[in-house]
Order: structure tokens, then C-alpha cells, then sequence
């Protein structure tokens, strides 16, 4: 489960990333002369201003949860170690009592 949100916030930034190199190619490739491009890209930056500045706090959020699930595995795997070093003392305590009882 954790990993699902480690692995949410990196095709966030997959899917970030790929936009932003798409709409570079687009914009490179357009058959329009320099001042119907740049027309073009400051109309349809106005247009998504909004969803631009919600951007960094959505990356923060993603960035968080991943690292909410990091520490959570880190937890849990420390727990099970302690518990497997718990087992392990206490098998090797016993068959050092069961040798005890066979000399």
C-alpha cells in the first residue's frame, strides 16, 4: 500500500514531465510565425494560470505522501526485524536450555 503512493508521486511528475516536453515540441513545430506563437502561448498560459498555481502545492502534497509511506515501511520493517532478533534469541536460548538438560 505504501508503495502505491511513492509510485503516485513519481507519475505525477512522469506525466509533469512529459507535458511540459510536449507542449515544447508543439510549440517548436507550429506553423505559425513568431508573433502568432507567442500570442498563442501567452493566451494559453492565461488560460491555465490557475491550474499552474496549484501546481507546487499538489508536488508538495505527492512529495509528503510518499514520504509518510517511506517512514511507515521503515517502521514496519524495523518492528519485524526486532521481532525476528526476538525469535532468534529465544530459539537459540532454548536449545541452549535443552542442552543444559541433556548433559
Amino acid at each position: 500500500m505504501s508503495d502505491s503512493n511513492f509510485n503516485s508521486a513519481h507519475m505525477m511528475l512522469a506525466f509533469l514531465g512529459g507535458a511540459v516536453t510536449g507542449a515544447a515540441v508543439a510549440y517548436l513545430t507550429a506553423p505559425r510565425s513568431g508573433a502568432e506563437a507567442r500570442q498563442w502561448l501567452t493566451d494559453s498560459l492565461a488560460l491555465r494560470k490557475e491550474e499552474i498555481a496549484k501546481l507546487p502545492p499538489r508536488l508538495r502534497a505527492a512529495y509528503n505522501a510518499a514520504a509518510d509511506a517511506a517512514r511507515t515501511a521503515y517502521g514496519r520493517s524495523l518492528l519485524a526485524s526486532q521481532a525476528a532478533d526476538d525469535g532468534v534469541a529465544e530459539a537459540v536460548e532454548a536449545e541452549a536450555a535443552e542442552a543444559g538438560k541433556e548433559s
